[in-house]
């Protein structure tokens, strides 16, 4: 286990991540920025013994990643195997199937991705939510992810809440973390700054986001990791995220 609770979201690396000599050349440079840990989401294509060879010679783990659900539901046994090699405990969403947006179908996605949790949990696998804002659209008088979060089980359904797009949508980060304690294991971690009048993201500490409460909240909450993201920077993605993880730890996170 690294020496650290603060990893980076490879998404955000998405554009320098497209062969195995582009992944091999940029876990470098994350691990010279002085992260310890990564979430591997949009890597391009690469066998899943040489990513390990290239994550332990840099001396990265991961803590988690991203899949898409109808991965999880029909090949579940090539995903544990896969993510069982990289010793990766969460296996989230990065957002849920376009077919299920709406009234009814956020009840049943709840039941259903409770049941593909339970088949993970056994092979020891965890279960994650990644929301958006779309989620905070209102159906009934609840918003999607209370309506998600409600009746999915709790026991095996875990969110990862994203602070950027809880505030894009209306909510509020702390709240939001502080409504899913002990379930949140993993968060993203993005701010939103303004930029001639338009929404932007932001890297932590640059934005408007109250750090102090939403830091306060995770750690109420129970979170493990914090995961760095930013979909999309205003400077070069890798000096992005070296500024992030810099005013965390000035945060007094580590």
């Amino acid at each position: 286990m690294p020496q650290t609770s603060i990893a980076v979201q490879l998404y955000t690396l998405r554009d320098f991540l497209k062969t195995p000599a582009d992944i091999a050349k940029s876990l470098r440079k994350v691990a010279g920025l002085g992260y310890q840990s990564v979430q591997i989401s949009a890597l391009g294509p690469i066998e899943t013994s040489e990513l390990k060879r290239i994550l332990d010679g840099e001396g990265l783990s991961v803590c988690a990643t991203h899949v898409n659900f109808n991965e999880l539901r029909d090949e579940l046994d090539r995903v544990v195997a896969e993510y069982q090699e990289l010793d990766c405990p969460y296996v989230a969403i990065g957002a849920i199937p376009n077919e299920y947006r709406n009234a009814e179908g956020y009840p049943r996605f709840a039941r259903g991705a409770s049941e593909v949790a339970r088949r993970m949990k056994e092979r020891g696998l965890i279960f994650g939510y990644h929301n958006h804002s779309f989620e905070l659209e209102k159906f009934g008088g609840q918003t999607a992810l209370e309506i998600l979060y409600s009746q999915s089980d709790p026991e095996v359904f875990t969110a990862e809440i994203d602070t950027y797009w809880i505030q894009h949508g209306g909510g509020d980060p702390a709240t939001w973390i502080r409504r899913v304690a002990g379930r949140s294991p993993l968060v993203h971690l993005k701010d939103m700054g303004v930029v001639d009048g338009k929404q932007v993201m932001a890297e932590v500490g640059e934005g408007n986001l109250d750090w102090p409460g939403i830091l306060a909240a995770c750690k109420e909450a129970g979170v493990e990791w914090y995961i760095v993201e930013q979909d999309i920077c205003q400077r070069d993605p890798f000096e992005s995220l070296g500024i992030s993880l810099r005013n965390l730890q000035g945060m007094g996170l580590s």
